[in-house]
């Protein structure tokens, strides 16, 4: 196991770092401070083979001038949409920054995926580690409180790739963390996803409005092509889909620790298994990409160019009393555990 470290550029004003985890088994991860972006997964294929299994840009100021996708990216301090920009605690009501149409997006116009995170590297015995610290102010695109992230990424040599979020706050607040990687386990082989192989450990999901606000409502999807239960192909029901995946899922881990979901690309025998603590799961196929974004090696990234499995509360939550709670108090620890582990078939 080895983490080195190299320059990746600077933004307006600061210098910026890229990282690369890698151990024994030729997997590789690198990673950035700015914004805790993951611009790199490097794993191996059935034949022994190395590709890269998300999407992303080579340069800094890729990033810096297409940030929408949010590749690879932390984000927060609320994952997901926000209707028309508010909430209230305790009966007092916030406004938040709007940056999606009269709603509220992932954070706001400078979420955490824009931020210059502090980082720290070390190796031990459970694997390649970098510690990323941030301080988001009182009041940072409209939520209370002072709030203080970590978020550890770790790679072991099972080939797990970990990320642990804790968080504190001096006021209560709204947290719900993600993370936000496009995975293509073909390593680009194929410029979508449709062969890919999902299987979801889930019942039920969230239906939504037009501006993909939730009702509120926990909906069974028995016979709709939103069942997972049985691992199928993206591609075999996806026309179904007004304009393809972009759903929050119900998870049967009741918050526990568990496996929720499976990809696999039968091509290049590449498996992800994913765990995670938390109760959601928004599986989003690349809808509103069209060719125009250009990517590592000048690959121009199409529409379903990849898959976001995003480990999440559910979307709106301050807003619905009956959804899982998000709102982090004073003297309480806000904690997330989330695995993507490569395997081969």
């Amino acid at each position: 196991m080895k983490i080195t470290k190299e320059s990746f550029g600077k933004t307006a004003n600061e210098e910026v770092d890229i990282f690369t985890l890698s151990n024994n088994n030729g997997m590789e991860v690198k990673i950035t401070n700015y914004g805790g972006i993951v611009t790199s997964i490097i794993t191996p294929d059935k034949s022994g083979n190395l590709d890269d299994v998300v999407l992303g840009f080579d340069k800094l100021e890729d990033y810096l001038k297409n940030p929408f996708p949010y590749f690879g990216a932390i984000v927060g301090r609320c994952a997901n949409r926000m209707a028309k920009a508010r909430f209230e605690i305790d009966n007092t009501g916030y406004k938040l920054a709007r940056n999606a149409g009269a709603n509220h997006l992932h954070g706001g116009i400078k979420g955490f995926d824009k931020a210059i995170w502090k980082a720290e590297k070390w190796v031990n015995d459970k694997g390649a580690k970098i510690m990323l610290s941030y301080s988001s102010p009182d009041m940072d695109e409209g939520y209370p409180g002072n709030l203080n992230l970590k978020v550890i990424y770790t790679l072991t040599e099972n080939n797990e790739f970990c990320i642990d979020y804790i968080a504190t706050t001096d006021k209560a607040t709204p947290v719900n963390l993600t993370h936000h990687s496009y995975f293509n386990l073909s390593g680009m082989k194929d410029k979508n996803i449709l062969n890919h192989l999902l299987w979801i450990d889930s019942d039920k999901f969230t239906p939504t409005d037009k501006d993909y606000i939730p009702t509120g409502e926990l909906k069974d999807f028995d016979g709709t092509a939103l069942d997972f239960r049985k691992q199928k192909a993206l591609g075999k029901d996806i026309e179904l889909m007004e304009d393809g995946y972009d759903h929050n899922f119900v998870l049967n881990n009741q918050g526990e620790f568990a496996k929720v979901a499976e990809l696999y690309e039968p091509k290049s025998g590449r498996r992800l298994v994913m765990f995670t603590t938390e109760p959601g799961l928004q599986l989003y196929t690349a809808n509103a990409f069209d060719g125009k974004t250009v990517g590592k090696k000048e690959r121009a990234y199409e529409k379903f160019a990849g898959i976001c499995l995003e480990a999440q509360h559910f979307p709106n939550s301050p807003n619905q009393p009956n959804f899982p709670d998000v709102i982090l108090r004073p003297g309480k620890e806000y904690k997330q555990r989330t695995i993507y582990k490569f395997t081969v078939l």
